[in-house]
């Protein structure tokens, strides 16, 4: 551990509606939100899932079961050229704006390679920029007929100044096997970028921050129907008043205190001083990857290697 890192310091978390058309406009506000968190102190900045590239929220993507229907094909082919590449003016709004501020950002996306979309989370340290991605391993329902699987290969915890920080996806945060590989990681900042906006939410994150003695830094868009085009198949009708995702950002102290959110009301920064004293405090006595673990009884063994579909002879030669 740096003990020159600052004990406690801001951290920010943004609750705003992306543009779904427009993924370029959407870093373009991103990176506003950024300076302004900054501006406002905070060193640390987490966004919602799929701010980059947007949530397709209520879209069938015309898929009955055993059916495909050609405007869900094209709906498809819309959601494809609204998603990012990693070397793309996208990542460059967004870690120019990191580095101009010096802010560590964890911003959900959608990532396109080749014909395969993923749900994924950058993480931007500061003049730094991208160092790192997380593909979301397992889409919920719906989400699994548009988004790719990620592999273990992205499952990330960064050794900060601020802290050791990771991101867990949405209902990924139901994965048990999941948050304990996070834990042995000894992530003390735990960012959940998230579609899920139900009351039941805000307790999975109070849960996840006890057993994991950590932070948790949770992000939801606060959108409504109107952000998309008047034609988008929307199974919560055309109304653009009608709120689709209503946020509950929040952030959670290691002893399960929120210390600031749930906010349903609209688009907000939300903002919580982070002592990292806490961590180790709340340790004392519940340590899930350490004192607490049991490895006599339990043992958990993760793949981190990349799964390719194709491996060429030569690059295997090359590796060897």
């Amino acid at each position: 551990m740096d003990i020159n890192r600052p004990n406690t310091y801001k951290a920010a978390v943004v609750q705003a509606a992306s543009d779904p058309t427009s993924s370029l406009a959407s870093a373009q506000k991103a990176a506003a939100l950024i300076e302004k968190a900054a501006d406002a102190g905070a060193r640390l900045v987490v966004f919602p899932e799929a701010f980059l590239g947007g949530y397709p929220k209520g879209n069938s993507f015309g898929a009955p079961v055993g059916m495909r229907k050609p405007e869900g094909r094209e709906a498809f082919r819309l959601y494809w050229e609204a998603a990012i590449d990693l070397d793309g003016e996208e990542v460059e709004t967004i870690a120019a704006a990191a580095a101009a501020t010096g802010a560590f950002t964890v911003i959900g996306c959608i990532e396109r390679e080749q014909g395969t979309l993923y749900c994924t989370a950058l993480f931007f340290d500061g003049a730094r920029g991208l160092v790192g991605t997380h593909r979301k391993l397992m889409p919920t329902a719906g989400e699994r007929l548009i988004w790719g699987f990620g592999d273990g290969s992205t499952m990330p915890v960064f050794e900060t100044s601020l802290g050791n920080v990771g991101a867990v996806i949405c209902w990924e945060n139901y994965m048990p096997m999941l948050r304990m590989h996070m834990y042995s990681q000894g992530i003390s900042i735990y960012c959940a970028p998230t579609a899920d906006d139900r009351d039941t939410w805000l307790p999975t994150m109070q849960h996840i921050a006890l057993e994991g003695r950590c932070f948790v830094l949770t992000a939801c868009q606060y959108l409504k129907r109107g952000a998309f085009p008047a034609d988008y198949e929307c199974a919560l009708g055309a109304d653009p008043e009608t709120v689709l995702m209503r946020g509950g950002s929040a952030i959670v102290n290691p002893l399960g205190k929120v210390l600031a959110g749930p906010c349903f009301e609209g688009e907000t920064i939300l903002y919580a001083d982070i002592a990292l004293d806490e961590v180790t405090r709340g340790k004392f006595d519940f340590d899930a990857a350490g004192h607490y673990s049991r490895p006599d009884v339990f043992q958990l063994v993760v793949d981190d290697r990349p799964k390719r579909a194709v491996s060429t002879v030569s690059a295997v030669r090359a590796r060897n």
